[in-house]
């Protein structure tokens, strides 16, 4: 058994790029779902922003880079949020779930369609538009950092990733700790209260929107640049969910809670892996059992024992509260 390269695998989870997009694509969440109480069940349409945004000004319309990072990370999640929050933010939670899932899958459809592959390079999307900032990294794409476990290139994007993360934390912690925080959090709690003390209920739920859209997207743009590409298929349903399990395994409400959940996710995703191949390799797991190709499938399924167990015994995640979790009325 080669536990060296479980634990290298597990701390990529633990530590690296997948753990970075999807903590600030729960963080986007927590900021609409623990403190404002909006079911988005489409945060992938944020993310696929944040990439395409980059992607099309850089590849299409000849943008510098920066300003392709200013379009994606401000502008495109901006318009986004609006348009799915004019007409579904003055009624009933679900609603807005029902909006934001169905976006996303159009998004994915339209983008795809070679009908607009001049403007999203349809199903093989954009790529080759991150090449400036590669510029910028001091490190040799051919050498190995931190024990090994990074590329040169990659290790660029997993501390640009960090340091982004460090400050949309920081942020996070420090809106809702002021004013703006408390109303929002008073409004997911009772908003015909929140209302009757003179609060504009649907002014900062859009702003919460707005916001969480945001982070969504510069995870989506981080994860577009780290591959290089922007592609339909990068932003299914599925990258919503496991933006979900990543905030509901920390708990929903708390500054920490997405990124905590997100690093125990990846990490049990990338240690189940590399055991189950380890095992099957070394013949501990027969082959009319489980071969390789099966991996995956499995951890998966793994994985799911483990949430449904969590739901079972601490619902509102590791570190949230049951009051958190409420799905009522919202």
């Amino acid at each position: 058994m080669d536990w060296g390269g479980i634990l290298d695998n597990t701390l990529r989870g633990l530590i690296g790029e997948q753990f970075i997009y999807f903590a600030l694509a729960a963080i986007g969440l927590n900021i609409h779902f623990g403190y404002a109480g909006l079911l988005n069940f489409g945060q992938a349409v944020f993310m696929a922003a944040g990439a395409y945004g980059l992607s099309i000004m850089v590849v299409t319309y000849d943008w510098s880079f920066w300003a392709g990072v200013g379009m994606g990370l401000i502008v495109f999640p901006a318009v986004l949020a609006l348009i799915l929050g004019v007409p579904t933010l003055r009624l009933r939670a679900d609603y807005l779930a029902i909006v934001t899932i169905a976006t996303a899958e159009m998004f994915r459809l339209i983008a795809r369609s070679p009908r607009y592959d001049w403007l999203t390079g349809s199903s093989d999307g954009h790529g080759g538009f991150a090449t400036r900032f590669y510029e910028l990294s001091p490190f040799d794409p051919g050498e190995r950092y931190f024990f090994g476990l990074f590329i040169g290139n990659q290790f660029f994007v997993v501390l640009v990733g960090w340091a982004a993360l460090v400050v949309v934390v920081t942020l996070v912690w420090a809106l809702i700790r002021s004013p703006w925080g408390r109303v929002l959090k008073a409004i997911r709690e009772d908003e015909d209260a929140a209302r009757s003390l003179g609060k504009n209920a649907y002014f900062y739920k859009m702003q919460a929107l707005m916001l969480g859209g945001m982070i969504g997207a510069l995870g989506g743009m981080l994860r577009a640049i780290g591959t290089q590409s922007a592609q339909p298929q990068n932003f299914i349903t599925d990258v919503t969910f496991f933006a979900w399990v990543a905030l509901i395994l920390g708990g929903a409400g708390k500054i920490m809670g997405p990124v905590v959940g997100a690093a125990l996710l990846y990490g049990l995703i990338n240690f189940t892996d590399g055991l189950l191949r380890q095992l099957v390799e070394e013949g501990f797991i027969s082959e009319s059992v489980m071969d390789g190709t099966q991996v995956g499938q499995v951890r998966f399924l793994l994985i799911g024992v483990g949430l449904v167990a969590l739901a079972a015994l601490r619902p509102q995640g590791l570190f949230g509260n049951k009051e958190e979790m409420a799905l009522d009325d919202r």
